[in-house]
């Protein structure tokens, strides 16, 4: 037995639960691939300088969960901890904005790493399928990431999620709201580390998910009251394209989210089942945080979702997917001669797009016939000499147990034609 075993905080996927995360990110990137949005894939890791300017250098994320490393060359580098500030890097590193077509749509599914205590829904390796939209600013492209993730939820069967909506304003009005936090939250019972907080990014005091913090910001000014009138027209914009399509969103005035390059429009989607860790994504628009990284201007909006959360979601609700089965058919030789037919059979049945595996390690008949029953599969297709001599295989319906000879050059037809 190995004496290793997974770094705590992490997991593996191994079958059969891997092919409902395998699924969830299928139904995810779905209705994406229908909507003009192609497929990014950046690296594990990036540069730490990277992250403290997207992200913030004030976030949980940036001063308490990056896990960081040094190269023998010197080079401080991050593994990834969320994804848009990747996606950005790369999309700007390949000059997509100036190809002459924007927003330029990407989606991408990956891995990130968070060094956080470990919990119920809350690891230090998940995995997100994300989406971004960068290089045009246009409140019908907020609606339609949020009807995108809207609709793959659907899709996999669930139905008590909500979505949260709020508007963080813009450079023009949110300095105004800024100082009015300040000063309401100097006046509070807090921490150092909190207090320091105040002064760097306020706005992050309102998503601090502990109850003796939550209970003092009773009263605190509300953001929604300091919107200029263009940052209202465009929120309100927002909520009438979701309205008119039947996504229903309640408005949450305290919503910030965790990282910093938000701007207007944010939202999160939450489902109830979860317990403490009920997000399972969420984003908004990032107007400024191409400038951070030292790119152009390019207002862009975004969102996560968390394949780790949507599966236990699924499971809150008692959803069981509608899985394809691994196996359809398994193919059970009678000898060496057999073994070589059934082999080349095998072949021919998964380039017709079967599932089809192979008693293999030379297994006796009942041994075989174990394994097949044990793979899922609804046929099998056994041969012995006897068989071969009259040019037959048996096809066994494992289900029913019921058998019949079928030629052997017509395996593949019978076969499609008996799972339909």
């Amino acid at each position: 037995m190995s004496t290793f075993k997974a770094p705590r905080g992490t997991y593996d996927l191994i079958p059969p639960a891997s092919a409902a995360y395998l699924a969830v990110r299928d139904a995810i990137a779905a209705p994406l691939k229908r909507s003009g949005y192609g497929y990014v894939e950046t690296p594990g890791f990036e540069n730490v300088e990277l992250f403290a300017r997207g992200v913030g250098e004030s976030t949980d994320i940036v001063t308490k969960e990056m896990y960081t490393l040094t190269t023998k060359g010197g080079d401080q580098l991050a593994l990834r901890p969320e994804g848009t500030a990747s996606v950005l890097r790369a999309a700007l590193e390949a000059n997509l904005h100036k190809a002459g077509n924007l927003p330029v749509k990407l989606w991408y599914s990956g891995s990130y790493y968070r060094y956080e205590r470990p919990q119920k829904g809350r690891y230090r390796h998940f995995s997100q399928v994300g989406a971004e939209a960068i290089g045009a600013e246009d409140p019908a492209l907020d609606a339609e990431l949020i009807i995108l993730a809207h609709d793959a939820y659907r899709s996999l069967g669930l139905r008590n999620f909500r979505i949260l909506l709020n508007s963080l304003g813009d450079a023009a009005c949110r300095p105004a709201y800024r100082t009015a936090l300040q000063d309401f939250l100097r006046a509070l019972d807090l921490d150092d580390d909190t207090r320091r907080r105040i002064e760097i990014n306020p706005l992050r005091v309102l998503d601090d998910k502990r109850e003796a913090v939550q209970k003092q910001l009773v009263g605190a000014p509300v953001l929604g009251d300091h919107l200029c009138e263009e940052c209202k027209r465009y929120h309100e914009q927002v909520r009438e394209l979701l309205t008119a399509e039947g996504v229903a969103f309640e408005d949450d005035p305290k919503l910030v989210r965790g990282l910093d390059y938000y701007t207007r429009t944010t939202f999160e989607f939450v489902h109830d089942g979860l317990g403490s860790q009920s997000a399972v994504g969420g984003g908004g628009r990032y107007d400024g945080l191409s400038e951070m990284i030292g790119g152009p201007a390019l207002p862009s909006v975004g969102w996560a979702l968390g394949v780790d959360r949507t599966v236990l979601a699924l499971e809150a609700e008692g959803i069981e997917l509608d899985l394809p089965p691994a196996t359809s058919v398994f193919a059970v030789p009678l000898g060496e001669e057999a073994r070589k037919v059934l082999f080349g059979t095998v072949a021919a049945l998964r380039r017709a797009g079967v599932a089809t595996d192979f008693a293999y390690g030379g297994k006796g008949v009942k041994a075989a016939m174990k394994a097949a029953n044990r793979s899922g599969a609804r046929l099998a297709v056994i041969a012995g000499e006897r068989d071969l001599e009259e040019g037959v295989v048996q096809l066994k319906d494992l289900e029913s147990g019921e058998q019949t000879p079928v030629p052997l050059d017509g395996v593949v037809e019978a076969v499609r034609a008996r799972l339909g």
